[in-house]
């Protein structure tokens, strides 16, 4: 056990057991201002906001494994049980691009948190809410991809190297937090899974940017909604 325990303050607002984490910050901001949701401040020493929208639970933004799963941790104490993750990713797999959907189905892990969370299971997301994920695309007529994302600390040390010998073991798309995220979740044993649109692409060894790319913008926005029609269910 921690000696430093997350824990429910005095203070603390009343959540329902669905929450929503959002890591990308253009997009968190996008969204509370859609659904003009209650913005309760900056918390853990201003490294992301909480907003409360119905008694949902909206969190974000974040960079990073570590920064990821303090919010992560800090959700939880509040009462958390189904935690719905939306991110963007870079693809590493040549048929999935810029503006398409992934759902991680599990990730290799090159952050430093994951090793501090033992655990005896598989590193999955919750079964049952990635069935009603793809139960929501279905519904939608959203096409996805499912396969192994790798997670790393190190952005800028995504070398050709590493993405063929990743490639090699069928991963699909590159972040920075989801691996320490699912992990942490089984440890605590609440339920998880998140949705990704790819924001960037990297298979061919050279990196193309598609932040500012429409369809991809037009996609995280539609995806968010569909994360939160999901929690309020």
């Amino acid at each position: 056990m921690g000696i430093i325990k997350p824990k429910k303050r005095r203070r603390d607002p009343e959540i329902a057991e669905d929450t929503i984490m959002i890591i990308p910050k253009r997009e968190i901001e996008c969204f509370v201002k859609e659904i003009n949701a209650k913005d309760l401040g900056e918390i853990d020493g201003c490294l992301y906001r909480l907003y409360l929208k119905d008694n949902i639970a909206i969190i974000g933004p974040f960079l990073g494994a570590p920064h990821a799963t303090i919010g992560l941790e800090r959700i939880i104490a509040l009462g958390a049980k189904r935690i719905w993750v939306f991110s963007w990713c870079g693809s590493i797999n040549k048929d999935i691009r810029i503006g398409d959907v992934v759902i991680p189905a599990g990730s290799f892990s090159e952050e430093g948190v994951s090793q501090h969370y033992p655990v005896d299971s598989d590193i999955r997301p919750d079964p049952d809410m990635i069935q009603r994920i793809k139960n929501a695309f279905k519904k939608e007529n959203i096409p996805f991809y499912e396969g192994i994302f790798w997670t790393t600390d190190a952005p800028y040390r995504e070398t050709e190297e590493k993405i063929r010998e990743y490639q090699r073991k069928g991963v699909i798309g590159v972040d920075m937090e989801i691996s320490a995220l699912m992990r942490v979740a089984i440890f605590r044993k609440v339920s998880l899974a998140s949705i990704f649109v790819v924001s960037d692409e990297l298979f061919s060894g050279r990196w193309k940017p598609g932040f500012s790319d429409q369809r991809m913008k037009e996609m995280s926005r539609k995806i968010v909604h569909i994360i939160f029609d999901l929690a309020k269910k």
